[in-house]
């Protein structure tokens, strides 16, 4: 795996944010930064004059004028920029493959459907196989640099969310940030009690301290290899995608993460990261997890 941070590219103003949030975000890891923008020649069976060569010019100007921009922001940074001769979903995730994380743009909040992401945004998601980083035009605003926690969500056994807790603290490690590690429960419905289940919520001297348990165990390694991370730890009572969201409004970033398997239709993004990504007021990292 190439150590860079990827930015897809296509010159709006959501992707050219994208790109300078994926900038500080090279600088903090003291990484390089690649600029993709994916074209590719697909001529329409049309009547009409089509040229080739003009489409490629503005395609190239596309990236451009993108590393310019973010050059001029942040001079010490290495940056490379490139056309990607594919179809933005195929190229996009596997630029990722080869990177630490995949940065892209979207439209922000809309008055009734909240965080458009857009579909290429969601199949990005869905396919890639490293973490991805949907930021919205305000997020890449350099004149506000980002402040507050990094808020990730916490479930099942330590081994379930170990991919979004080591990019959480990672995260929070090159920042200077803290971690808010949430874990959500809910109540199982009676047919899920056992004889096993009640024991160990009876070691643990109730439901809430077996939660609490769970996730300080979880939490365990990460924290011994990050000492300097402070750390909060939040149980909460509900679903994982309304927990994570009302613990949200302080955070910088968001990480959630996302079963790297594929369902009946093709890739999935779950329905944490699903309502993570359409209504968190910050950056969303959506990471795979085997």
């Amino acid at each position: 795996m190439s150590h860079e941070i990827v930015a897809g590219v296509d010159g709006s103003p959501e992707s050219l944010a994208a790109a300078d949030w994926a900038a500080r975000e090279a600088l903090h890891r003291g990484l390089p930064l690649r600029l993709a923008h994916a074209w590719r020649w697909e001529p329409l069976d049309l009547p009409l004059v089509q040229d080739r060569a003009a489409q490629e010019r503005v395609a190239e100007a596309v990236v451009r004028e993108a590393e310019a921009t973010v050059a001029a922001r942040h001079p010490d940074l290495a940056i490379t920029a490139e056309v990607l001769d594919d179809t933005p979903v195929t190229a996009l995730v596997a630029a990722a493959e080869r990177a630490e994380m995949l940065v892209i743009g979207s439209r922000g909040h809309g008055a009734v459907t909240g965080f458009l992401l857009g579909s290429y945004g969601q199949q990005i998601i869905g396919a890639a196989t490293r973490p991805v980083v949907a930021v919205r035009s305000r997020d890449g605003d350099p004149a506000e640099p980002p402040t507050g926690h990094v808020l990730v969500g916490q479930h099942g056994d330590p081994e379930d969310s170990a991919a979004a807790l080591r990019f959480a603290f990672e995260t929070a490690a090159a920042r200077g940030a803290s971690v808010r590690a949430v874990r959500a429960w809910s109540l199982p419905p009676l047919f899920a009690y056992s004889p096993t289940s009640m024991r160990l919520a009876d070691e643990a001297d109730g439901l809430v301290p077996y939660e609490e348990k769970a996730l300080r165990e979880a939490l365990a390694p990460w924290r011994e290899r990050h000492p300097d991370v402070p750390v909060t730890e939040h149980v909460e009572l509900g679903s994982a995608g309304q927990v994570l969201l009302s613990s949200s409004g302080a955070a910088q970033l968001m990480v959630v993460g996302r079963r790297a398997r594929r369902g009946a239709v093709g890739p999935r993004i779950g329905s944490v990261a699903h309502a993570a990504l359409h209504l968190a007021p910050c950056p969303v990292a959506v990471v795979p997890q085997g």
